[in-house]
């Protein structure tokens, strides 16, 4: 297909062999080799083809991508779905050419912030909860709140043999509030409003470490910027222990 095709020295100079301008001069020095035959400046290569440098095989680095969507309600974390239901990762369609996967998840019907990476090392620091990385929440419920809602999930709440604990919350209104976590086990919220009788009207994350929903729209996304990578790289907290969990909430 023609837009699996690049222009050779564009190829070259996404293995790191250069800029375009000094891998020109690789191929007009006559080093450059794409199945067997002398390479010519501006030939086009094609994902089977076997281009050579000096006789040793030339493989293009998969440039990392970090695309932050505000997932709408209704939207599934997954890369497909047999049901065929509406998925993330489809609102990103034309956002990079890379093939990116969202880090940890958002259950259907909550709505907020999604970070899609092609990076594995960063992502599997951000799910492991001995980084300690905060999440942030803002919550509505059908019913009042109880007073000490807040108190008890900071403390702890056990239900069926499992505690769920939250770094923080902090009371918005009679039937909102905003929770922050770090542990990441599944549909955490949703579980301890079901523990106090109550249930979750809406439900949106709105901060991933250092990274905020600010102004962004459902169905809106973004690529983080280097300063932002770099400083979610530094929101880590290591502690001791730990196991990895895939959040809903």
């Amino acid at each position: 297909m023609a837009e699996d095709k690049k222009r050779l020295q564009v190829y070259l100079a996404s293995a790191g062999l250069g800029s375009r301008r000094s891998c020109e001069k690789l191929i007009t020095s006559g080093r450059v080799t794409i199945n067997g035959q002398p390479a010519m400046l501006g030939q086009s290569v094609f994902p089977d083809d076997k281009v050579l440098l000096d006789g040793k095989l030339v493989v293009p680095q998969e440039r990392k991508r970090y695309i932050l969507l505000y997932k709408p309600r209704g939207y599934l974390s997954s890369m497909n779905d047999p049901e065929s239901r509406a998925l993330a990762i489809d609102l990103l369609k034309g956002a990079c050419p890379e093939r990116v996967y969202n880090v940890g998840r958002l259950d259907q019907w909550s709505e907020g912030l999604l970070l899609f990476t092609n990076d594995g090392e960063l992502a599997l620091k951000m799910v492991h909860p001995s980084n300690n990385l905060e999440k942030e929440y803002e919550v509505e419920t059908d019913k009042n709140l109880p007073p000490d809602f807040a108190q008890r999930f900071e403390t702890g709440v056990e239900i069926y043999g499992v505690r769920y604990t939250a770094k923080a919350v902090s009371m918005t209104g009679a039937r909102s509030a905003r929770i922050t976590l770090i542990e990441g086990k599944n549909r955490e919220i949703r579980r301890v409003l079901e523990f106090f009788g109550l249930r979750a009207l809406s439900l949106k994350r709105v901060r991933i470490g250092n990274l905020v929903i600010g102004s962004m729209t459902p169905g809106e996304y973004r690529e983080l910027a280097d300063a932002e990578i770099q400083n979610l790289q530094k929101s880590f907290r290591p502690a001791r222990g730990g196991t990895i969990h895939d959040s809903g909430h």
